[in-house]
């Protein structure tokens, strides 16, 4: 069974981890066009996969380098910088300061964006309308009209700083 699981585990994860390798490089260098970020999102499950595979297929030999101490070293980097990565906060305030900003300008007032924007409500009111979002008061947040028309706030800011 393993031979069998051999010959398609470990090239899942070579080819995922070619994906996953050019769409994160390109991700750092903020080239984010197209369906990079999704494509590497959603296919990091194929890699997780074919490595979990990979791992049971080669199950002795996974179990001998924990009995070297190089490996265990690079193993337990790995661990600990994961570690970090997900338990340790992003800045001393507490979070992604990009975030936070997103939070504020989704939560602002529509008349609020609009000057940050450099443009005028009723032009935006009038841009979302265009698109079918439906502003019944320019003193609304990006958040509620968001809601109110069934869409996600992200989208809505898309539109006004088109």
């Amino acid at each position: 069974m393993s031979t069998t699981m051999r010959s398609w585990a470990t090239p899942l994860a070579i080819g995922s981890f070619i994906i996953l390798a050019v769409t994160g490089i390109l991700m750092f260098f903020k080239i984010e066009g197209g369906y990079i970020k999704p494509v590497h999102e959603w296919l990091s499950w194929l890699m997780v996969a074919g490595v979990v595979l990979h791992t049971i297929a080669n199950w002795k030999v996974f179990v001998s380098y924990f009995s070297k101490i190089p490996a265990v070293s690079i193993i337990s980097v790995g661990v600990v910088v994961t570690a970090l990565a997900v338990f340790m906060p992003a800045s001393r305030e507490g979070g992604n300061p990009k975030a936070k900003m997103m939070r504020a300008i989704q939560s602002a007032r529509l008349e609020t964006v609009a000057e940050l924007a450099g443009k005028e409500s009723d032009e935006i009111v009038t841009t979302l309308a265009g698109k079918g979002i439906k502003v019944d008061d320019p003193s609304m947040t990006v958040r509620e009209i968001a809601k109110r028309n069934d869409k996600e706030a992200m989208e809505v800011l898309g539109l006004v700083f088109r």
